[in-house]
């Protein structure tokens, strides 16, 4: 049974409490005997900063690997996470709305990490304005996200911010390599295959970047079930256009999809990840495997091969 939505204020209570104690003795994280914590909201945030900060920081996630972000309720025990912060990162663009109060209530340094990407905007009347959070899907926009934690580690931990700075153009590289190849096997695709259909609308960055059209069944996973409007306008879409696959996120059941495939013979593509890392034994323990993963999956889904 979900948690009342009351709680979110109790938890927001109880870390100001919490963090007015811990100012009043003992040791801090930060000092000599503790490496400062960082705190993400999610598991992606959590392995971008840690490949930046080395073993210089110690770098925490609030959710756990396989979480469904948007919709997430805080515990009791978060508060303590938060309390022994020295700096929260979030994603911002509305996703982390859960966090709001604890960041609001919490004396620690808070940095949004999507601070300087141009939003696209979430299709649909409802959401007119709302911009579509899942800005770390592509991997040019979170070389921007690489920045803001490099300028924000220097700042917490200024002894250290030249190697803050050479991992973040190391680990940049890599994301921009991701970014090449993912271009480079998708262009020579023909034009029908040249669209990404999914379940959630969560692909909008890594579309617009790889030259894809995005289609989906619902826009964003905390605010609708699949509805047979929505999986009839899909279904009429891929057999109008002849896309000759389709794929669903990690976090929510394939079933409204499957029902795509039943209705057109596109086939299922495969499952792919977006908002959390898999646990370390699973296909994306890190954020570029994840990002490696979609790539391979969603080329070999459209092109008949094998991912």
């Amino acid at each position: 049974m979900p948690r009342p939505r009351v709680l979110l204020p109790l938890l927001a209570s109880a870390l100001t409490s919490v963090l007015v104690l811990a100012g009043c003795g003992g040791v801090s994280p930060g000092t000599s005997k503790d490496r400062p914590v960082v705190l993400t909201t999610f598991t992606v945030l959590q392995d971008m900063a840690q490949n930046v900060a080395g073993d210089h920081l110690t770098v925490r996630s609030i959710t756990k690997p396989g979480a469904e972000i948007h919709g997430y309720e805080p515990t009791p025990g978060d508060v303590a996470k938060a309390s022994e912060a020295d700096l929260i990162l979030d994603n911002g663009l509305n996703l982390e709305l859960w966090f709001s109060q604890f960041v609001e209530s919490a004396d620690v340094p808070h940095v949004v990490v999507s601070e300087g990407i141009e939003p696209m905007d979430i299709t649909g009347d409802a959401y007119a304005g709302k911009p579509n959070p899942h800005a770390w899907m592509s991997p040019t926009n979170a070389q921007v996200y690489v920045d803001n934690m490099v300028t924000a580690f220097s700042d917490l931990d200024p002894d250290h911010a030249a190697d803050y700075a050479a991992r973040g153009a190391a680990y940049k590289a890599q994301l921009q390599g991701v970014q090449d190849d993912l271009v480079s096997e998708l262009s020579a695709l023909p034009e029908n295959q040249r669209a990404l259909v999914t379940c959630e609308g969560a692909f909008s960055y890594l579309a617009r970047d790889a030259g894809l059209t995005e289609h989906y069944i619902w826009p964003v996973n905390a605010e609708q079930q699949a509805t047979p409007q929505q999986i009839s306008a899909v279904i009429d879409t891929v057999r109008a256009e002849g896309i000759p696959a389709v794929f669903c996120e990690s976090t929510v059941s394939d079933a409204p999809m499957q029902q795509v495939v039943g209705a057109t013979g596109a086939r299922f593509g495969g499952t792919l990840y977006v908002d959390s890392l898999s646990a370390s034994d699973g296909p994306v323990p890190t954020y570029l495997d994840l990002l490696r993963h979609d790539a391979d999956t969603i080329v070999a889904g459209l092109t008949g091969g094998a991912a």
